[in-house]
Parts: C-alpha cells; structure tokens; sequence
C-alpha cells in the first residue's frame, strides 16, 4: 500500500509539472523566436537603409557596403541576401560571394518581399538541407521597391538559445517530483503504519486478545478516529463477552442446587407412590414449589442480563407517578400480610432514566421491604424533590431489622441474601443497582446507624432499611 500512495502520489505531482512546464517551455521557444524575429528585421531595415541609393542607380555596391554586411554577418551569425528589384543577389554574406548574381526570385519570402511586404518565418532550405528562421524587408525608395533584404538563421539557433532555460526548467520539474516523492514515502509511512498497528489489533482481538487496544494519538484525524472507532469495539465486545461469561456461570451455579434437589424430590416421590401416596402429594408439592424457585431465579437472570445494556438512551420519566402507581398495585399484596404501603412524593419528579427501569427498580425494592417488614409495620415510598446538584431521590424506607454497614456494601451482589434469609433468589438488589447505573442513577442502602433517612419513622424503636436510589433531574425541573 505504501508503493502505491507514493506511486499515485509522484505520478499526480509530474502530471501537474507537466502540465504547467509544457507550455511555458512552448512559451519560452515561441519568445525566443519572437526575439530573435524582431532583432532580424530592425537590422534588416537598417541595411535596407544602407543599400537603397546603390539599388535605385544600379550599380555595383561598394566595397565598404559589402565588408559592412560581412561583418555584420559574422558579429550576428546571420546570413544576409540583398537582390535588386529582379530578384537577383547583388551582395551576400558568403566569404567566397559565389551566390553573387544568382536568382532568388524562386524563394517565397523574396518574392514576397518584392511586392512590398515584410515577411518573417520559419521553412526548410533544401539547398542547406536544415530549418531556417528569416526575415525578410522590401528596400524602398519613395513608393517604388528597388530590392529586397533577407537575414535568415538555422532554427536550431533558438532552440540552442532556450536549451539553458528548458534545462533549468526540467531540473527544477524533476527535483520537484522527487521532493514529492519523498514527502509521500513520508505520509505514506505514517499511515501505513497507523493502518498496520490496527490490523495488528484486529488479529490479536479477533484471535482472542480481549485486551488488546490500539493508540489513538498518533496519525491523521481520520485514522485517530477508526483507532478510537476500533478501541471502543474491543471495550463493548469485552463488556458484552464478560456479561455472557457471567450470565453462563451465575446461571450454572444458582440452577445447580435446585435442580439437583428438584431431581431428587420428584425421584423419592416415584419411589413411595405406591407405598405412601400422600407423602408422594407432598414431594411432589415441594417439587412444585421448588419450580416457581427456579423460575424466579430465570426471570432473575435474564432481567439482569437486560439490565447490563447500557446502550438503551434515557428518556424523561415521571418518577412520582410511576411510584404512585406502583405502590397503588403492591397495596392489595401488603393488606394480606398487615403491612401498610404509604407515598410521599414531590410534585415535579421527572428524572431521566432508562425506559421502564424505575417500575422495576420500586418493584424490586417493595418486594425485598415486604420480605423483611413485620406484620404491622409500615413500608414508605417518598420520591424527593430536586435537590441541589441535581438530584431526585427514591426512598424505600422499611421497618424490619435492617443490616449492618458491611452487610449494606455486599448486598447489591447478584445471589447474596441476608442474615437468616433463605427466601428469594438474592438478585433483586443487583437487578437494582444494574438498572440504576444504566440510568446513570446511583443505589444505595443505608445502615441501620443512618437509618433516619428522610420520612423514616422512628416510633415503636423499629430501626429499619433506607434503601435510596438516586436519579438524575430531567432537563427543566
């Protein structure tokens, strides 16, 4: 890949040389010749100038004239023709002046000049066998044309004049090209090697590696992007994959003793059916029971397992209702064992939680107060007004015997019960403390020292839990 961005890289940066140096090295040969096709034709008038009087008598042109057009042929490198009105050379640059006398009138650019025009351009000479560059001028006395002036140069005179400029030209075409191929190899480096850091991650993630990251610091705004894209991959699907690893073992493990009892219940009753049936009845009621155990602990499990995604988005909840309600439905549970349910919530309770986490997290804390509340007691539910910071409180405040202060710290582990508790499958807590976190809110029980949480009642000496769960204010109340 590295080969290829600097390939790609050199070939668009000659493309663009190309392009600019091209036609200024046209540009260059073109005003070379422009140049040089001026210079032609001002001396050419000049010596237009110098031969008309001798053009206009006819005569032969005088020895100083003639050395005048040698030298100024061997100081300009400039071949001259002068030809009379009939198109015949009457003095040339030639040091052996063999063209002296000779017709001229076949050639385009004097016949064209002996018409009255000036005529500059560019022809092969099949008699020198190369490209010349001319210049022709009519020598004119008055209105009438007694001759014509002809300055010619091979072509590759302008050529051999801008071969310097093209040279530097090119020069600096290819150190350019090369200043860019190494400015790619050097890009190309840095991103190769961000790009094989995480391929590097990617074998290692995917062989296993749960911890493996990659950096995200280094290499373009892109590619620290996809590193940081690639790290917060590995972080969920490490999340996800302990969530299953612990999913499997608590699963495992809590099904275990109950299933192995259930088997043996259901063995001993097949066992004394026929010699004692009602013994039989009542294994098997117990199996029963043990299989409404069984499928609290699986209800258990997969609501924490639902718990554990903190990917769902929080919407704004009306916490006083929903306690209103949910107090209103456990009413009829508590009336039966002589426990009273009573409510004390604020006006404005709205909080942001995850949808349908604060029915469960009430649900879950009235039911673990219903296991613990003697007979005549009460249970009260106070949901707190906004506070400073933020903060809106549930209360879940019972009359029972309350825990110890290290006893408050383990019980949000999941299959943790209490002190002489057998009850229950010792995951409520933890369904609580899950569900709160993925609301961003915060579970916590009181100790008994602490137990005067708002609207607890001290009366009669009862101590009593606080269980509290702190939810964060919704936007506007």
């Amino acid at each position: 890949m590295k080969w290829r961005l600097i390939s790609a890289f050199m070939f668009i940066t000659l493309l663009v040389v190309l392009v600019q140096d091209i036609p200024l090295g046209n540009y260059l040969v073109r005003a070379e010749r422009d140049s040089l096709a001026t210079s032609l034709e001002r001396d050419a008038f000049l010596l237009s100038g110098r031969v008309r009087e001798v053009l206009e008598s006819g005569t032969a042109l005088p020895d100083d004239v003639a050395d005048a057009v040698r030298k100024y042929s061997q100081a300009s490198g400039a071949r001259v023709v002068i030809v009379n009105r009939a198109g015949t050379a009457v003095a040339t640059s030639d040091d052996d002046q063999s063209a002296t006398g000779s017709p001229y009138i076949s050639r385009p650019e004097i016949a064209a000049a002996l018409t009255g025009q000036i005529t500059t351009g560019q022809r092969f000479s099949e008699t020198l066998g190369f490209d010349l560059l001319y210049v022709t001028v009519p020598v004119l006395s008055g209105e009438s044309i007694t001759g014509a002036v002809r300055l010619t140069y091979p072509a590759s005179v302008v050529t051999d004049r801008v071969s310097g400029q093209l040279t530097v030209l090119w020069t600096v075409a290819g150190t350019t090209v090369l200043l860019a191929g190494l400015l790619a190899f050097l890009m190309a480096a840095t991103v190769t090697r961000t790009i094989k850091r995480l391929q590097k991650a990617t074998e290692l993630l995917a062989a296993g590696d749960l911890a493996t990251r990659t950096e995200e610091g280094e290499g373009a705004p892109e590619l620290r992007a996809l590193a940081g894209s690639f790290n917060g991959m590995a972080d969920r699907l490490e999340h996800a994959l302990q969530q299953q690893k612990g999913f499997a073992s608590d699963a495992s493990h809590q099904l275990r003793t109950p299933l192995t009892g259930l088997r043996l219940r259901l063995e001993n009753a097949a066992d004394t059916m026929d010699s004692n049936p009602e013994g039989a009845r009542v294994m098997v009621a117990d199996s029963l029971a043990e299989t409404y155990r069984l499928q609290r602990i699986i209800d258990g499990l997969l609501l924490l397992s639902r718990a554990d995604n903190r990917e769902v988005a929080l919407a704004r909840v009306d916490l006083s209702a929903v306690a209103g309600s949910r107090v209103e439905q456990w009413e009829a549970l508590a009336d039966e064992t002589g426990i009273s349910i009573t409510l004390d919530a604020a006006a404005d309770g709205h909080v942001m939680a995850m949808p349908g986490a604060a029915e469960q997290i009430i649900d879950n804390l009235i039911d673990n107060a219903l296991a613990v509340a003697p007979p005549g007691s009460r249970i009260r539910v106070v949901v707190s007004p906004p506070g400073n910071g933020g903060w809106v409180e549930l209360h879940v405040i019972d009359q029972g015997p309350g825990l110890s202060a290290e006893d408050c710290r383990r019980a949000f582990n999941r299959f943790w019960r209490g002190p002489g508790t057998s009850e229950g499958s010792g995951l409520g807590l933890a369904i609580v403390q899950q569900l709160a976190e993925a609301s961003g809110a915060i579970a916590a029980l009181a100790p008994r020292a602490h137990a005067a949480s708002p609207g607890q009642d001290q009366a009669g000496g009862a101590t009593g839990l606080d269980a509290c769960v702190r939810f964060r204010a919704a936007p506007g109340s």
